[in-house]
C-alpha cells in the first residue's frame, strides 16, 4: 500500500475514532502522537496524515453542512459511521486539498468504503464526492466569504 494510501487510511481511523468517543479530531490525533511516541510497536503518525486531519478539523462545520445538503435522503447523524467520516475525508481532500488530484482522493475514499463499509457505500461515496468535485469552485468561493 502507498504511503499516501496508509496515512488516508490512519486519518479516517482517527475521524471514526473521534466520532464514536465524542472528542475533536485534534484530541484524537494528539493521542496518536503520544501513543506512537511512548510505543515502538506504534507507527508515527507521518506529515500527510496530520495535514488531512487538521485540513478537515479547519473546515469541520462546513463540511458537514456540505454533507447534509447533498446526501439525499440521508441525515447526517443516521449516516453509517463508517461513510460519514470516509465522506468527510474525501470532502475535504477533494475541496481543499490542492496537492491531491481529484480522481484520485475520490478513488481513495471509494476504497476506504470498500474495505470498511457496506456493499453499497463505495457508490454513494464516490457519487456524493463526484458532486463535491463538479461543485468545487463554487464551494470553495462559497467557502471564502
Amino acid at each position: 500500500m502507498a504511503a499516501r494510501s496508509k496515512a488516508r487510511k490512519r486519518a479516517f481511523q482517527i475521524l471514526f475514532e473521534a466520532d464514536q468517543r465524542g472528542a475533536s479530531v485534534q484530541e484524537v490525533l494528539a493521542d496518536q502522537i503520544r501513543h506512537a511516541r511512548s510505543d515502538d510497536r506504534q507507527p508515527p503518525v507521518n506529515d500527510f496524515t496530520m495535514q488531512l486531519v487538521e485540513g478537515y478539523a479547519a473546515h469541520v462545520a462546513r463540511i458537514d453542512e456540505l454533507i447534509a445538503t447533498y446526501a439525499v435522503d440521508w441525515d447526517l447523524d443516521r449516516m453509517p459511521v463508517a461513510d460519514r467520516n470516509i465522506v468527510r475525508l474525501g470532502a475535504y481532500e477533494v475541496i481543499w486539498e490542492d496537492g491531491t488530484p481529484d480522481a484520485v482522493a475520490i478513488d481513495e475514499a471509494v476504497q476506504l468504503a470498500k474495505e470498511f463499509s457496506t456493499d453499497e457505500s463505495p457508490t454513494f461515496v464516490n457519487g456524493l464526492l463526484a458532486r463535491f468535485k463538479d461543485l468545487k469552485p463554487r464551494l470553495r468561493r462559497d467557502a471564502d466569504v
